[in-house]
């Protein structure tokens, strides 16, 4: 969980009440600024979804549904690109600054389930970090890109919780996390320290040449806490 570079200058969300969130100011001094890219930066979706897919691909959760329709009805991005992170069903969303939906996939998430960041656990060594604490978080987040301590460039989801999102990355041969990440069931795909993990393919193709360059916001669903909870003006959108 320890962190390092923290790289790019954060625009202005519209007002948005929220459970969780990125630290947008409280860490300024430790960033340098990136240049935000424009929209038309996004690489195409070739290879990202089957020729001709429409939103919603096939087994989207009521939830994602209805806050992706907020966020594209209400433009709550902000000008952002956007990815909806959905933890009961372990897939992740990848959306222009438009609201165009331009890809979707499996993800890895934190092993336990609960939607709270464990106070102070940014700062902890991965041996001390408790399982019941190793949750991906809920909230509305504003993401920034970044380096690991092996200088690997990653997504920060929430810099002071130490939660990023990354490329699939192998810890110990026994997790078999490239067997969960492309054909275990959503329980399965719980093993990491809380961070998200994605097939680097797909990583490589639409997270990086944006989340990687500039800021974005994730929005990530809860799996204890009620959705109307954690999301309040989604959850009342017609």
């Amino acid at each position: 969980m320890h962190r390092t570079f923290h790289a790019s200058a954060m625009p202005p969300l519209p007002p948005y009440p929220r459970m969780t969130t990125a630290p947008a100011h409280a860490a300024l001094h430790r960033r340098t600024f990136i240049a935000a890219v424009a929209a038309s930066a996004l690489l195409p979706s070739a290879g990202a979804r089957a020729a001709g897919a429409t939103w919603p691909p096939e087994g989207t959760s009521a939830q994602a549904l209805q806050l992706v329709r907020w966020v594209q009805g209400t433009a709550d991005n902000g000008d952002l690109p956007f990815a909806v992170i959905d933890k009961l069903h372990a897939r992740m969303h990848v959306f222009a600054p438009d609201g165009r939906w331009r890809g979707s996939a499996a993800v890895l998430l934190g092993s336990a389930r609960g939607d709270a960041t464990v106070p102070g656990i940014g700062d902890k060594p991965l041996s001390q970090i408790r399982p019941e604490e190793r949750t991906t978080p809920a909230g509305r987040f504003l993401t920034e890109p970044g380096l690991n301590l092996g200088g690997d460039d990653i997504v920060w989801i929430d810099y002071d919780a130490a939660v990023s999102l990354h490329r699939l990355r192998s810890v110990s041969p026994a997790e078999r996390r490239r067997e969960r990440l492309t054909r275990g069931s959503a329980e399965d795909k719980r093993i990491s320290y809380g961070c998200v993990n994605v097939d680097a393919a797909f990583y490589d193709r639409l997270v990086a040449p944006v989340f990687g360059q500039s800021a974005g916001v994730a929005y990530i669903l809860p799996d204890t806490w009620p959705f109307a909870t954690v999301f309040v003006a989604a959850s009342a959108y017609p």
